[in-house]
């Protein structure tokens, strides 16, 4: 041992002062996310002086042309080895977590084999001690008391061998039903890939700093999210921005900084331009056959797009799709989440917190008689400042989870919302007269009349704000004449820029109740027909 030990010393000792050699495990220290992809970031610190940085055990699950790396001022890089080995160990602790149980729990099989095989011989042993005498064996005589002993000696033996067997069933039987369910565990969070990369930085370092190598993965993403809650008794809406983020780029992602961008890394970056646009004159050709036609014309298949960066997919299993959207902003924008995450590689979805943010809002209860007659409180306040991507946003009112609902802000330029439905308003649409009727003498006419009642009836004990809206017909030919009569006239014209679409904003005091009166009349040509009535 002292002569292996003075060895060491000797060789270390006969390098250069300037060499120095590294090999570090680079943890991943900060990750920008993209929808749909990620750059990640590792970090390695090196000493001054001319050496080598080893970074082993690296998913091959990134393209090798999207590699960088760089260091601080005085660290000049200079060769890059990349070099792929296959991988004896798992990618990540949790899933040699679960192989480890999982061949603790067939190493436990194993023994319980061995007993049951015991129990085998036991009884293989006692069938033949059971059965006739072989013909060149003697026979010999035994008195009574002698064959009841050893009648009991058997059938206890049996029992206790037939016994084990049972239990050892019934043991391997709950081991198997775990073994399942920590495969199906280990299926979620595989790496899918038997190989581990190594990159290997050769450097000249003027003094001590750091060496960043990053890469970029398709095995990762995010998407935005926002909960936004109702405080009915205030009128204010709590609006926070979240983050649905994923990976499973078979890296574990341990107290990273983690960024967000609305960028879209995989989409062209190039500009398009038009093509000359060329005419030209063939005079006639003679026809051809068919045949000739289509093997002369047929087009050529487009080769598939490959990406070889993506997550595999283990047989009977879904594919992996990382979290992704559309970002139809003017200009990239970047979310810092505050503090660090750690986001396993088993491609669970995990929402992170951003921002919150507190608005007015204008609460009032909102009908459409004619579709529901059941009443649903909105919120509506002025889109707040800032970049706001669409995405689901999770519904509560007063503390209590109502629904959820997609938010496109680019719709409008404010934010509305509904939060489930008002049960104190009670609403009703009722006939009040309809006919039809034949007019003119030569220029005869169809006339249709029809009168409607909505009536709305608080049961709240405060005043609150109702909006009534209802869709009234509208004619798209000359030929077809409307006449609406509504009592009283309605407040709003073509809400939300409709055509027709009328409402009426009112503030029902306690227990009040409001009644509105509908009519129309349609006239149309008594030959043919018209659409869209009702």
């Amino acid at each position: 041992m002292q002569t292996g030990l003075r060895l060491r010393a000797a060789f270390v000792l006969a390098l250069p002062a300037s060499v120095v050699l590294a090999q570090s495990a680079a943890p991943v220290t900060a990750v920008t996310l993209y929808p749909g992809g990620a750059t990640i970031v590792r970090t390695a610190r090196v000493e001054a002086g001319t050496g080598k940085l080893v970074i082993g055990d690296l998913t091959t699950r990134f393209a090798t042309q999207t590699l960088r790396v760089d260091g601080d001022a005085g660290i000049r890089v200079g060769q890059v080895v990349i070099q792929d080995a296959g991988r004896t160990e798992s990618s990540n602790p949790a899933e040699a977590g679960l192989e480890a149980r999982i061949q603790a729990l067939r190493d436990q099989e194993a023994a319980l084999d061995v007993d049951a095989g015991a129990a085998d011989v036991v009884k293989a042993y006692l069938d033949r001690l059971g059965g006739e005498p072989a013909a060149d064996r003697p026979h010999r005589a035994t008195d009574a008391k002698e064959v009841g002993g050893v009648i009991a000696v058997i059938r206890q033996a049996a029992l206790e061998a037939l016994g084990k067997k049972q239990q050892v069933a019934l043991q391997k039987r709950e081991i198997d039903k775990k073994i399942d369910a920590l495969e199906r565990d280990l299926k979620r969070v595989r790496g899918g890939t038997a190989d581990a990369r190594t990159v290997t930085v050769n450097f000249a370092a003027d003094k001590a700093g750091t060496i960043r190598v990053s890469y970029q993965s398709a095995s990762a993403g995010w998407k935005p999210a926002y909960r936004a809650e109702l405080n009915s008794a205030n009128s204010t809406l709590a609006l926070q921005r979240l983050a649905q983020v994923s990976q499973k780029t078979g890296e574990e992602w341990n107290g990273v900084k983690l960024s967000l961008s609305t960028v879209q890394p995989r989409a062209s970056s190039g500009v398009s331009l038009p093509q000359p646009w060329l005419l030209g004159y063939e005079p006639p050709q003679p026809a051809r056959s068919s045949r000739l036609q289509e093997g002369m014309y047929a087009p050529a298949a487009a080769p598939a797009p490959a990406f070889a960066s993506k997550a595999p997919t283990a047989p009977g299993e879904a594919p992996y799709v990382p979290p992704t959207f559309q970002a139809d902003g003017a200009f990239a924008t970047e979310f810092v989440v505050p503090s660090p995450v750690t986001l396993p590689s088993d491609g669970r979805e995990v929402s992170l917190p951003l921002a919150m943010q507190s608005l007015p809002a204008k609460q009032r209860s909102q009908v459409t008689p004619r579709i529901d007659t059941k009443a649903v409180v909105t919120a509506e306040a002025a889109k707040p400042e800032g970049v706001w991507p669409a995405g689901s946003v999770q519904l509560y009112r007063d503390g209590s989870y109502v629904g959820g609902a997609f938010w496109d802000p680019q719709q409008s330029d404010k934010l509305k919302l509904a939060f489930g439905r008002d049960d104190l308003l009670l609403v009703k649409l009722d006939s009040v007269k309809g006919n039809s009727a034949t007019t003119g003498t030569f220029d005869k006419h169809n006339q249709r009349s029809i009168a409607d009642r909505i009536t709305v009836k608080s049961a709240h004990t405060t005043p609150i704000d109702v909006l009534v809206v209802e869709a009234s017909p509208v004619s798209t030919s000359d030929e077809v004449k409307v006449r609406t009569a509504f009592e009283p006239k309605p407040t709003v014209e073509s809400l939300d820029e409709r055509r027709g679409v009328v409402a009426w904003e009112r503030t029902l005091p306690a227990n009040g109740t409001l009644a509105i009166d509908l009519g129309y009349t349609i006239e149309y040509p008594k030959e043919g027909s018209i659409t869209g009535l009702r």
